[in-house]
């Protein structure tokens, strides 16, 4: 969708359409990208486009397949250093899976690796992570992931739909979201579209709401704050903890900039908003940021006097080297020549 349109949308579209082109690239069998692997028929429709004739192999083709194909021992390169998301191995005492939104997170770590190795090879891992599951979740897991990639690509044919036609009114953004949340649901069962989804098309309606509370001239602002606060109100609590959270953090953001003579006030505005623990914590963050200010100028002028020096390279760098090991600790280093780098 187009920029306007990403507000109030909160799909991972980037992915879906990296995996049309993948499959693309690979060489499209003669099947409906929208049958599902149950045999459903999904008559999703937009613009005229009818996404049962989509002549792309379904995806979830590769759950259960590959098992011949070799991966690297390594995560690929942006994966490497994080954790794999918790949370997901859920079932109940019968032992079938409890779908969350975990476990989509689960499918999308790997799946945000797509370019550093191929989908066969990210389908793999997801499987692997799978296998910790017992049966029956095990299966139930790899028909979820099936379904969500069948999604991703059924997503993507739909935004390709939509075409490049400029900015999106209201009526066309809802009816978007319209068909992305009857999408959902077309490939994945309620639970799971629910658990996966929730969050997201919560946000979606308050972004709508948001817009047209925004272009309603007959509200004075008093009446627009009111209904701003009661749509908020419909958003999920770690969504509106966050948001309080960042407007907590803007308004301190401001007092740190205002107060910068008034240490006491501003002080006394941290324990306010923050507590006494929260508070300290950042008053020795903003020390430390003080202190790593103070350092790197000094460094930044002894930097700039050895470039002119006009030493020779191998020499320069050993005297930079001794230079940031006078200002900075070990691990400080490391931001250091990373800064340098980009100067």
């Amino acid at each position: 969708m187009k920029s306007v349109s990403r507000l109030f949308f909160t799909v991972p579209v980037i992915i879906a359409v990296v995996i049309a082109l993948w499959f693309l690239a690979d060489g499209a069998q003669d099947q409906p990208a929208s049958t599902p692997t149950s045999g459903r028929t999904a008559e999703v429709t937009t613009g005229g486009t009818d996404f049962s004739e989509a002549s792309q192999q379904a995806p979830s083709k590769l759950v259960g397949e590959g098992s011949d194909l070799t991966i690297p021992d390594r995560q690929p390169p942006s994966l490497r250093g994080t954790s794999e998301p918790g949370g997901w191995a859920r079932t109940d005492r019968l032992g079938n899976l409890i779908p969350t939104g975990e476990l989509r997170q689960l499918f999308e770590y790997y799946l945000s690796a797509l370019g550093e190795e191929t989908l066969p090879q990210l389908v793999i891992r997801i499987q692997l992570a799978l296998s910790a599951l017992e049966e029956p979740a095990r299966g139930q897991a790899l028909d979820t992931l099936g379904r969500y990639l069948d999604y991703k690509l059924a997503l993507s044919d739909l935004e390709t739909a939509y075409g490049d036609v400029g900015t999106p009114g209201s009526d066309e953004i809802e009816s978007r979201m319209a068909e992305i949340h009857a999408l959902r649901r077309t490939w994945m069962d309620a639970d799971t579209a629910e658990a996966f989804f929730a969050d997201d098309e919560a946000i979606d309606r308050y972004q709508l709401k948001k817009r047209s509370i925004g272009a309603d001239k007959s509200l004075s602002q008093q009446q627009r704050e009111e209904a701003l606060a009661e749509a908020e109100m419909a958003l999920p609590e770690p969504v509106r903890q966050a948001r309080q959270d960042t407007r907590k953090f803007s308004r301190y953001e401001q007092a740190r900039k205002a107060l910068a003579d008034d240490p006491e006030a501003l002080r006394s505005m941290r324990q306010h908003e923050f507590g006494k623990e929260a508070a300290q914590r950042l008053e020795n963050l903003d020390a430390e940021q003080k202190d790593w200010s103070r350092r790197w100028q000094s460094y930044a002028k002894e930097r700039e006097a050895l470039g002119a020096s006009g030493l020779a390279e191998p020499e320069r760098e050993e005297s930079l080297i001794r230079l940031r090991e006078k200002y900075f600790t070990e691990s400080e280093r490391v931001r250091a020549k990373a800064l340098d780098s980009i100067q």
